[in-house]
């Protein structure tokens, strides 16, 4: 058997692997309502969505923003205000969030993508630090009370979102959708370019492809998604408030993927989960949240260098797929 016969057999048998674990994940998430607390639950899978967007950006593009928040935060503000004030449906409001999160994406990745590194970071952190002082003081965000009461009302005219178990599905039909967005956009010839420009710019640009042209796109991508999670997150909670846009949220994204595993599609979802967990198992122990994760950041670091799931598979996974092969 030839080398490249074989290492097609070992990609097919990975694959086959992967799609097994996604099918039990799936099975996993359509029964947890029933043995956890759904909205927990809801809460987890926002955040699961909001950490693959950055992922698109950071695992798949190689930029690092420190502004992501405000594309979850703005889409929170844009939806709760017209789902509330204008007596929107819950889905026209949740398109117009991830619509305005797209709209914010372009403004300010045609302002950071002119540079490369860390300074493409600091321009994205102080573009959303300027977002996040305009929704202190704008009249519509309601500064530090945020919108609360806002109705959940009914999908389409025929869901009602006011029932738990109604909102669940809801939400995990979204986080799906999202993520096989995502999943199809890596898997494409545009995700193949976006590697490429990740792995060697200077190559890419010297095969023709205008690199500043694919950034972009990839980065009003990653803040539409965003923005979807940050919408589905208002409907959920019924609030948008000033959180959802500080800086400290867009660290506590890039830490749930560096948890979970940059450039793996289901590392960002075991990192967002982990966060969560965290945050809502210590909230009520007066042990601090912050300090718990950063020392789990700490191990993660020393012992799993590739995340949680990027070790895994590293180590076990991978090989188990090429052993089943031989």
């Amino acid at each position: 058997m030839s080398e490249l016969t074989l290492q097609e057999r070992r990609t097919a048998a990975s694959v086959r692997l992967e799609w097994a674990l996604v099918a039990l994940g799936i099975a996993a998430l359509i029964a947890a309502p029933f043995f956890i607390y759904p909205i927990f639950v809801m809460k987890m899978l926002c955040f699961a969505l909001f950490a693959c967007a950055f992922n698109l950006l950071l695992g798949y593009t190689g930029l690092l923003s420190f502004g992501h928040a405000t594309f979850f935060g703005g889409a929170a503000y844009f939806c709760a205000y017209a789902v509330k004030a204008w007596g929107w449906p819950p889905e026209a409001g949740i398109l117009l969030g991830m619509g305005g999160a797209a709209l914010l994406g372009l403004v300010m990745g045609f302002l950071a993508i002119r540079r490369q590194g860390i300074y493409f970071a600091m321009i994205t952190l102080a573009l959303a630090q300027m977002f996040y002082f305009f929704c202190v003081q704008a009249p519509f965000t309601e500064g530090e009370d945020g919108i609360q009461g806002v109705p959940r009302g009914t999908l389409f005219g025929i869901v009602d979102l006011n029932v738990t178990m109604n909102m669940y599905y809801v939400v995990l039909a979204i986080f799906l959708i999202g993520v096989f967005a995502i999943w199809r956009i890596v898997n494409s010839p545009f995700g193949m370019i976006l590697r490429s420009i990740r792995e060697n710019e200077n190559r890419a640009i010297s095969l023709g492809y205008s690199v500043g042209r694919y950034k972009l796109a990839a980065f009003v991508m990653s803040a539409a998604l965003a923005g979807l999670a940050g919408a589905t997150k208002a409907i959920v909670f019924q609030f948008a408030t000033l959180t959802d846009v500080t800086w400290q949220m867009s660290g506590e994204v890039i830490l749930m993927n560096l948890l979970g595993g940059i450039g793996t599609m289901v590392g960002p979802v075991v990192g967002a989960g982990l966060v969560v967990g965290l945050e809502n198992t210590l909230a009520t122990s007066g042990f601090p949240v912050t300090i718990a994760t950063g020392l789990i950041f700490m191990v993660c670091v020393l012992v799993f260098r590739r995340g949680i799931v990027g070790e895994i598979y590293a180590r076990w996974l991978a090989p188990a797929a090429a052993g089943r092969d031989r």
